[in-house]
């Protein structure tokens, strides 16, 4: 079946037939009061080479069957949640920085990901979020799929593989993501953005993989 229409017949299915919910498999709701509970934004920060990342949740627990659903199966109506945790992640971020002028620049994407989706995640999350934002990197390469890789080869895998579409000298940049595992994405966004003559105040995501 065409991807698309895969994902028009999963959305009437949801329309029609009884749902579980996504964060405990308990039946009536997409998402249990009890769970949505769970998602209420409990903001962290880390250091993700030298750049000061704030997340609303942490990925485990109810969020990463969430994000995994919203992301991958066109579950869009799960995105009121996951953007308050965004909003709340980039409050954080900008609390810090005291400049109105900040472009908040979301992660490149690649066209086919958008239409295999249906839908950009991150882009759906933003715009529920009330959050401006402009599209200013994009890939210059397709990187190879990071889900096997490990740390360093996560790194290597995208170094070089982003660029500014327009000039950002003397603009100052808060990046933006669903989630920073490695920090490898951001680290190669950053890099992107500061070879634009831009500067990187730090990031914004809406979880964080537990640091091992």
């Amino acid at each position: 079946m065409d991807t698309a229409v895969a994902r028009v017949a999963g959305f009437l299915q949801q329309l029609v037939l009884p749902v579980d919910c996504v964060g405990c498999g308990r039946p009536g709701h997409a998402l249990c009061c009890d769970c949505r509970l769970r998602l209420t934004p409990d903001v962290t920060v880390r250091d993700v080479g030298g750049l000061r990342v704030a997340s609303g949740l942490r990925y485990e627990g109810v969020a990463q069957p969430v994000l995994v659903a919203f992301k991958n199966e066109g579950r869009t109506g799960l995105a009121p949640p996951l953007a308050a945790a965004l909003r709340a992640a980039v409050a954080e971020a900008v609390a810090v920085v005291a400049d109105d002028d900040l472009l908040l620049v979301p992660m490149a994407r690649t066209r086919r990901s958008a239409v295999e989706r249906g839908y950009d995640p991150l882009r759906v999350l933003l715009r529920r979020a009330g959050l401006p934002h402009r599209d200013v990197l994009r890939l210059v390469r397709r990187p190879r799929d990071q889900l096997r890789l490990d740390r360093a080869a996560r790194f290597a895998n995208l170094r070089g593989g982003m660029a500014a579409r327009l000039p950002l000298t003397g603009r100052r940049v808060l990046l933006v993501d669903d989630v920073v595992t490695t920090g490898a994405t951001l680290t190669e966004a950053a890099r992107a953005v500061r070879a634009a003559g831009g500067t990187v105040l730090g990031a914004a995501t809406v979880a964080s993989t537990p640091r091992r």
